[in-house]
């Protein structure tokens, strides 16, 4: 008995959907900065009066000669879960708490700044349950990607600065997927579920791991329009992160099935299934670690910005964001052996965001902000997964800054993901399907909400 070469492509071709299914939008994280969080990170043109200017518009100049740092996290916990169509059975999701970090420090000397930061601008982490029917297509995936940026900013003229610096990317990626017996074949045009093996039947489970580097840029041009009006742009450029010999590992899962009489096998009556299937996951056999090679392409970034300071104390803004998600819209798959390689259509789109923030601030430096934003779907109708069901999104955003003594302060955000659901499917698309093909395995209703908690502290000397 051999399995069927299909298994492994199907186990591959997973881990390379994890860009296609992730956050804000697909698997862009914008948590940087509690500042910006709680103006909702409409913070291009009227920016943070911190170093996270980095990221959100290198172009930006401190106001003040010297040192600035901010470093802080957001805390990030999702809630999510898939409903069947056929059983109305609801299915939560078990994705752990995740902290994403940024750190940033700017010195500013004269007419130019320098510094350096952390963040992290992409990133997913999905779990589901032991019971989810939709494990074998993912039971875990999580993707980190953490960027460094050296950033050198000059100010042109009165009103006009201009910036940017190198980007330097790792990432890692796992993912943990069950394995369908009724799918393989128990030898030639004959399935496991022929011989009455019930569909998700899980008797294995796939491990896999990956990490690479990256290399890209980001710039701004930051300047006041009027006394009361100032604008911003940034551009960060794609990232692609090869993930070169990225290593496979299996584990039987026990079945305790055992095989009829009369089966095709001629294996006698009550013969183990899980003895059957041993031999596939030592020596030579097809669930034995193996690598693969892929890329993933983190898509590039352009953010313009208006803020209005017209109002006393005040300052109002509005920034509109582009993702050039459409760079997913193909996906090499490389195995290192004798499996064939593949391309993967992902048929992903580009997004806009419009975003509006407020803040005002109290005699003695304390500050009280707000912001709202609002984001389009980058997965097709057809590409929503358990991965992480991607749709539409709308933020609400609160939060403030409280300075505690000399240059210290901290600055803290709350806010809340909203999203109104989308129709998705558990099982996986076949390589070479349609859109319509695809379309059609979507199988119940996936809900996505998440709560976010941001902390910075800021001290410049």
């Amino acid at each position: 008995m051999t399995l069927h070469r299909a298994l492994r492509y199907t186990i591959a071709f997973t881990l390379l959907g994890i860009p296609a299914v992730a956050d804000a939008q697909a698997f862009g994280l914008n948590e940087i900065g509690s500042c910006a969080i709680a103006r909702g990170l409409a913070v291009t043109g009227a920016v943070c009066d911190d170093p996270s200017t980095i990221y959100w518009n290198p172009g930006a100049m401190p106001k003040k000669d010297g040192f600035t740092f901010l470093g802080g996290a957001a805390i990030i916990k999702i809630d999510g879960s898939f409903t069947r169509d056929t059983s109305f059975r609801s299915y939560p999701a078990t994705a752990p708490t995740a902290v994403a970090p940024h750190v940033f420090l700017n010195y500013r000397s004269g007419k130019a700044a320098y510094g350096i930061g952390m963040y992290v601008p992409y990133g997913l982490t999905s779990q589901w349950g032991d019971d989810f029917p939709g494990r074998f297509s993912a039971k875990k995936a999580a993707l980190q990607t953490i960027y460094v940026q050296p950033n050198i900013s000059y100010q042109l003229t009165d009103n006009w600065s201009v910036g940017g610096g190198p980007v330097i990317g790792h990432s890692t990626v796992e993912l943990i997927q069950a394995l369908d017996l009724s799918s393989q074949f128990a030898q030639a045009g004959v399935t496991f579920g022929n011989l009455g093996i019930a569909k998700y039947t899980e008797f294995g489970r796939a491990t896999l791991k990956g990490s690479a580097m990256a290399y890209g840029f980001n710039l701004g041009l930051h300047g006041k329009i009027t006394p009361t009006w100032e604008m911003g742009v940034r551009f960060l450029s794609q990232l692609s992160f090869d993930y070169n010999d990225a290593s496979a590992t299996f584990v039987q899962t026990p079945t305790g099935l055992t095989l009829a009489a009369g089966n095709p096998l001629g294996a006698p009556a009550g013969y183990p299934v899980d003895a059957l299937l041993a031999s596939q996951f030592t020596g030579s056999g097809a669930l034995t670690a193996q690598k693969v090679n892929t890329q993933i392409r983190n898509p590039a970034q352009i953010q313009l910005g208006f803020g209005y300071t017209g109002f006393e104390h005040t300052t109002l803004s509005m920034d509109y964001a582009y993702v050039g998600w459409k760079s997913f819209n193909q996906l090499p798959v490389n195995f290192q052996g004798p499996a064939p390689s593949k391309v993967l259509q992902e048929d992903y789109n580009n997004t806009s965001s419009i975003r509006l923030g407020a803040e005002h601030r109290y005699s003695g430096g304390a500050a009280l902000r707000a912001g709202y934003s609002a984001s389009t779907s980058a997965a097709p109708p057809e590409t929503v997964t358990p991965l992480l069901p991607e749709m539409d999104r709308q933020l609400g955003m609160i939060g403030g800054y409280l300075p505690l003594t000399g240059g210290l302060g901290i600055d803290a955000a709350y806010s809340h993901v909203f999203g109104p659901g989308s129709r998705g499917r558990i099982d996986e698309r076949a390589a070479n399907s349609t859109s319509v093909q695809a379309l059609a395995l979507n199988s119940g209703w996936y809900a996505l909400s998440a709560n976010i908690w941001s902390f910075s502290l800021k001290y410049s000397f």
